[in-house]
């Protein structure tokens, strides 16, 4: 690759002394940072790449630490619903996946989330009907794809409505046939080295769906394999109540005690967190996936994101399923996070640096690669956004950050990961949008019909 410079942006590094310029450069070389500034980069004496940034602003690409992305298949169903309604709603819906229906729902998500200034994520795949085939392949294929970082995933379920589970019988696994298929996924299709584009993590469903057994196996399996550990837990009220009566313990004392915290341990959602609750997290190195619009969605409550900042806590942000977040846009958790927090905390609960922070070197964190991404550094890979700020939607807004995470979604006027084009001036470089929303519309078609 030619050196490609971008030149006469905001630039906002996000790095740990939380570095801007108002009037800087970013250059990047075979898929690295080399270089990030204030002025005008020298410009090289051969060939190379020259972007305008003046109107525009420089991040880190945005890292989304949870998602289920077949969940574009089924948008707007139970919208008045809450978790354990919602899902017994769609379950039965869930039943009639398949690869196909599955590989055309992850590349419009991963799409969505590419178009709104997301460089990695990570989703959470747990529905794998008999006949299905291998839709955990077609979400790594999805990836692929549409050129993101993807932290794929492998969840399971072993607990049915016959063994006093939420999900119905036909869609769960047995134990060992849920820990052979993730040990399968792993040999299949885990990446270890720093720039891989694929990385798999072994991911039991959630307290209420899944065994005591399954997610102890889960634990011991991930950890002989180095892969990272993920999971809902202490999503909803409703959870809790079920873990005091099913193990006479919260939902962190019952993960504690089956191997579930740790800094190679990240957990989705994290709402209702007792004061010890959150120390256990901090003390651990455990981290928290925020999912802001779709705990609105779902009702279920705002996390304590400020005591989980404050104590250490790795937090980052995640877009939920579609099912529960139809925007399937990632920037926009970026004031959701801090709408929320200030309701639950005041005005000071929750920093626009901070709501970025979340959604860069947060994540990062998250996923154990804030050595390679979250922050625009020299030797970091060169995933990052440029955020087009000079149009009517951000005029007079003078603080780009700030017209970031609280003016309306800019349009992203470059998007790199590895160095490589995925969006450039608002559209999808990788494949056509038509396609995808044509073969979108088709597989939920298919779905409801069934």
């Amino acid at each position: 690759m030619t050196p490609l410079i971008i030149d006469g942006a905001a630039v906002s590094t996000v790095d740990a002394a939380g570095t801007e310029h108002a009037f800087g450069h970013v250059v990047v070389e075979h898929g690295r940072i080399t270089a990030v500034g204030p002025g005008q980069a020298p410009r090289p004496a051969g060939p190379h790449t020259w972007v305008d940034g003046s109107g525009c602003l420089v991040t880190p690409g945005l890292v989304n630490t949870h998602h289920h992305l077949y969940q574009s298949a089924t948008r707007g169903y139970a919208p008045d619903a809450g978790l354990f309604p919602w899902l017994t709603e769609l379950y039965p819906v869930w039943r009639g996946l398949d690869e196909e229906i599955t590989h055309a729902a992850a590349c419009a998500g991963l799409a969505r989330l590419a178009l709104t200034g997301c460089t990695t994520a990570a989703d959470h795949h747990y529905v794998f009907p008999r006949a299905g085939g291998d839709p955990f392949a077609a979400v790594v294929g999805a990836g692929r794809r549409i050129g993101l970082r993807l932290h794929a995933v492998r969840g399971s379920m072993d607990r049915g409505a016959a063994q006093g589970g939420l999900p119905p019988d036909d869609l769960v696994e047995g134990t060992e046939e849920a820990l052979t298929a993730t040990e399968k996924a792993i040999g299949d299709h885990h990446d270890p080295a720093a720039e891989a584009m694929t990385r798999v993590a072994v991911g039991p469903c959630s307290p209420f769906s899944v065994s005591a057994e399954l997610l102890r196996g889960a634990a011991e399996l991930a950890r002989h394999k180095g892969v990272r550990l993920h999971t809902h837990l202490a999503e909803t009220a409703d959870e809790e109540a079920h873990c005091l009566a099913t193990y006479g313990r919260t939902p962190v004392e019952h993960a504690e005690r089956l191997g579930w915290l740790g800094p190679d341990v990240w957990l989705a959602h994290t709402v209702h967190l007792s004061a010890a609750a959150v120390k256990a997290l901090a003390d651990s190195g455990t981290g928290s996936a925020h999912c802001p619009t779709s705990n609105g969605r779902l009702g279920v409550g705002v996390p304590p994101v400020r005591a989980l900042l404050d104590a250490g806590v790795p937090v980052g942000l995640g877009v939920d399923g579609a099912a529960s977040n139809e925007s399937g846009s990632l920037v926009e958790e970026l004031r959701e996070a801090l709408t929320q927090a200030r309701q639950r905390g005041g005005p000071g609960a929750l920093t626009t640096r901070e709501a970025l922070w979340l959604g860069t070197m947060g994540g990062a964190r998250c996923l154990g690669r804030e050595g390679e991404l979250g922050s625009l550094e020299p030797g970091k890979l060169a995933d990052l956004a440029v955020w087009r700020l000079d149009g009517l939607d951000h005029a007079g807004i003078e603080d780009p950050v700030t017209a970031l995470v609280l003016g309306p979604r800019p349009v992203v006027r470059l998007l790199l990961v590895g160095g490589k084009t995925v969006v450039d001036d608002g559209a999808l470089r990788t494949a056509s949008v038509g396609d995808l929303a044509r073969d979108l519309r088709a597989a939920a078609r298919r779905l409801k019909e069934a």
